[in-house]
């Protein structure tokens, strides 16, 4: 099978360069490209501003504009995309309930606006054979009143769509990465695939610990894990998705199998590597003045960053106490970074601050030194957008280190097919 690729919400292109193991671009601004797989379609799309800079960043990188998309992925003709044996995309978190249209005619539709139904629109109407996904790990829980239902309702969406699937929780910095991000990664194919043999061939628990993708391609503490229990939940025996949406509830593990509409799980402990420090990703010999912290901002981030308590009222006027910890201020420069926000370079808690290494003084992250949070070369997003907007698009992309980091044992499985 050829490794054709089709990238959904694209942003400025994590998933393409994870898997084409991109370290740098020519003299055109083009991404050079090290590994073979062929993106034959790019969706990139921002409703909420005019101005497009993670498509014209992906354009500018890649292939400028190439057979890319700048639409509402919703007035896609789905039909007419071209053949993949590889759909790949970070979409949003959102709410999956579904009900039944007013005809019932249809069966069942999830609300408007939702971008995982255009995922499944495009497997329905291409018979994709491999997917790979990324989100935040709290898709696992969503939402918070019916542990589990969103997750429920994807696994059974996939499975009645002919999928079976693997997902897991990796923190990049597990990994050898320079940022402690957590994201769940979902791998599905097809059943007929010559792929999907495996689930015959071995245990669900082999499959999980040491087979799968992503077992194979981040090792696990095989000996901790086992010690955890198994726990399995049968979609099927819900009839559809909205009785899913009325009635399911089911705690997910951070690792799983999903096998004919049974999804088996359990909490997995991964094999750590020694990750990059936030040291090592530091800009040194150039002038960083710009971002240096005066000292009314760094008393504003001490109050931020400290631990409190604070006594407030609530609509309904009963007092309550806010509480949450303490941060370490300025952030360890022996430790990888902590998750990187889109709020990234501004006056807030979740902001990096770091020990400049000319001077000792305290300053923001640079632009570069987010790209290298996130494993991108070096002025990636350096295309003519505005600096906040750089930030903003490092703090929505995904570590492209975990990308590449699997990518190798992906590439053996589609040519396998």
């Amino acid at each position: 099978m050829e490794k054709t690729v089709i990238e959904l919400f694209a942003g400025v292109g994590g998933f393409r360069v994870g898997l084409n193991n991109v370290a740098n671009f020519d003299q055109n601004g083009k991404a050079i490209e090290r590994n073979n797989w062929d993106f034959v379609w790019a969706s990139q799309w921002e409703p909420s501003t005019i101005s497009q800079h993670a498509y014209q960043c992906y354009v500018t990188r890649f292939n400028n504009p190439g057979p890319n998309s700048n639409e509402d992925i919703s007035l896609v003709n789905k039909e007419l995309l071209p053949d993949h044996s590889l759909l790949v995309g970070g979409f949003p978190c959102q709410d999956y309930s579904v009900a039944r249209t007013k005809s019932n005619e249809k069966g069942i539709e999830g609300k408007k606006g939702v971008l995982f139904w255009q995922i499944t629109d495009i497997l329905e109407a291409k018979a994709t054979p491999f997917v790979l996904l990324e989100n935040v790990d709290r898709l696992l829980k969503s939402p918070a009143l019916q542990r589990g239902r969103d997750f429920g309702i994807m696994l059974r969406t996939f499975s009645d769509l002919g999928y079976n699937l693997e997902w897991r929780v990796i923190n990049a910095a597990d990994y050898g990465g320079a940022q402690r991000r957590r994201r769940v990664f979902i791998f599905a194919w097809r059943r007929e695939l010559r792929y999907n043999q495996m689930v015959n061939d071995y245990t669900v628990e082999d499959i999980m610990l040491n087979r799968s993708l992503l077992a194979s391609s981040f090792p696990l503490d095989i000996a901790l894990s086992q010690q955890n229990k198994l726990k399995s939940v049968n979609l099927n025996e819900h009839l559809d998705t909205v009785q899913m949406t009325e009635k399911f509830s089911f705690l997910f593990e951070n690792s799983g199998l999903m096998v004919d509409g049974v999804a088996f799980t359990q909490k997995v402990i991964p094999n750590p590597e020694e990750p990059i420090t936030l040291s090592e990703i530091r800009e040194e010999g150039v002038d960083l003045s710009n971002y240096f912290l005066t000292e009314k901002q760094i008393e504003k981030f001490k109050y931020l960053k400290d631990g409190k308590k604070i006594k407030r009222v609530n609509s309904n006027g009963n007092s309550y106490f806010y509480s949450e910890g303490g941060m370490g201020f300025p952030d360890s420069l022996d430790l990888p970074g902590r998750t990187m926000l889109t709020s990234e370079s501004s006056i807030n808690r979740s902001t990096h601050v770091i020990e400049d290494h000319l001077t000792g003084r305290l300053r923001f992250i640079t632009p570069i030194e987010a790209e290298r949070l996130q494993s991108f070369p070096d002025n990636w997003t350096n295309t003519g957008m505005p600096e906040s907007r750089r930030y903003f698009m490092m703090g929505n992309a995904l570590v492209t280190r975990v990308i590449s980091r699997l990518e190798p044992e992906l590439s053996i499985i589609i040519e396998n097919e």
